[in-house]
């Protein structure tokens, strides 16, 4: 009886392919399985570095090593820079879906909110905006304040946390209900929720509320926060002090979300440039960069006609209304979170960026 499974391949025989046809350059690889499918797309700065430590890992406690055993082959490719590597390695998981490719690894350090579009819609805080439709606010740099902004939100404005398939009836459709009409859970009864399960809540008064989150997360309204700043002070006029602070603590979860949430917005709209990308074997590359997604991707124009060309485009992309930033689908949004990563850990590629205006 074997102690480890056996390898789908022959191990000694790929490292061998590896050592004599991969170089140390940018470029995507993927692990294919005996069937064709791929089962781990990943990106290296050197791939050849990067594949021959696969051969190095430990079976089965390195996830590497399990994710060589289960593969038959190994398919590389060199893209011109590192983060055009990064680019094309997002295409490939979306393209692909590889088991071993789990969430894409992306927005585990983010928090989002995503208020949904539903008959009655939640405001929703999440690490996967991705599984849920409707508007995404963020990212978020705490994942656990953004639930606790979330929690404070929506009990201030009584919208509801329950089940996506929760029936939801409004007070209008008052002839499927039966007296007297109960909600399914206490926050009704706490002033936390209006009920839309139970018909206790105009479909219009509803959609007040939802829309008054979504002017909060949009930075449009205060609502909530007056009604936060008079309960607060009430309170501790009253000198009901335990009252006090837990309005306080309402106050403070609401005051970060408005920050987080301009913060958010303010560093999409830096995310608009021009930006130079040198090539490692002097393939330079030039990205058009608009609200975090990558619009379009030249070879660096050298002479007059190209940069004229090059100004074309950039004109013709302005010239584009853009949607709201909280309508982003999840292919958008991963690009959007690859961007920011990367303009975040290499502080030296933001002296490579012009200004979109300079170009036209």
């Amino acid at each position: 009886m074997l102690a480890l499974a056996l390898p789908a391949t022959d191990l000694p025989a790929l490292r061998f392919r590896i050592q004599r046809l991969a170089e140390d350059r940018p470029g995507t690889y993927r692990m294919i399985d005996a069937s064709g499918h791929v089962l781990y797309a990943g990106k290296a700065k050197a791939i050849r570095t990067r594949l021959l430590s696969y051969f190095r890992a430990q079976y089965p406690d390195d996830k590497q090593a399990r994710i060589l055993h289960a593969a038959s082959d190994i398919v590389f490719d060199y893209t011109p820079s590192e983060f055009s590597a990064a680019l094309a390695e997002l295409k490939l998981i979306r393209k692909h879906r590889p088991p071993f490719n789990v969430a894409m690894n992306r927005s585990k350090r983010y928090g989002f909110l995503v208020l949904t579009d539903e008959s009655a819609p939640r405001l929703v805080a999440t690490g996967t905006p991705d599984r849920l439709r409707g508007r995404t606010y963020g990212p978020l740099p705490s994942p656990a304040r953004t639930v606790v902004a979330a929690r404070a939100l929506s009990d201030l404005l009584g919208l509801r946390d329950c089940r996506a398939d929760m029936p939801m009836h409004y007070a209008e459709q008052g002839d499927l209900f039966a007296e007297p009409r109960r909600a399914a859970c206490p926050r009704y009864d706490f002033k936390t929720c209006l009920g839309p399960c139970a018909g206790l809540v105009a479909e219009a008064a509803y959609r007040d509320r939802v829309e008054a989150a979504a002017g909060f997360c949009e930075g449009r309204a205060l609502q909530p926060v007056d009604r936060v700043v008079h309960e607060m002070t009430s309170r501790a006029e009253a000198a009901d002090f335990e009252g006090a602070l837990r309005w306080r603590e309402k106050f403070e979860a609401l005051e970060w979300l408005l920050a987080a949430t301009t913060r958010a917005r303010a560093s999409l709209d830096l995310l608009s440039f021009i930006y130079r990308d040198p090539g490692s074997q002097g393939d330079d590359r030039i990205y058009l960069i608009r609200s975090g997604e990558v619009r379009a991707c030249y070879p660096d124009p050298v002479s007059p006609l190209e940069h004229e060309m090059f100004a074309g485009v950039v004109a013709e992309e302005c010239a584009r209304s853009l949607p709201p930033a909280h309508r982003v689908d999840a292919e958008q949004l991963h690009e959007r979170l690859l961007v920011l990563s990367w303009f975040r850990t290499h502080p030296e590629a933001w002296r490579r960026t012009t200004g979109l205006t300079a170009w036209q």
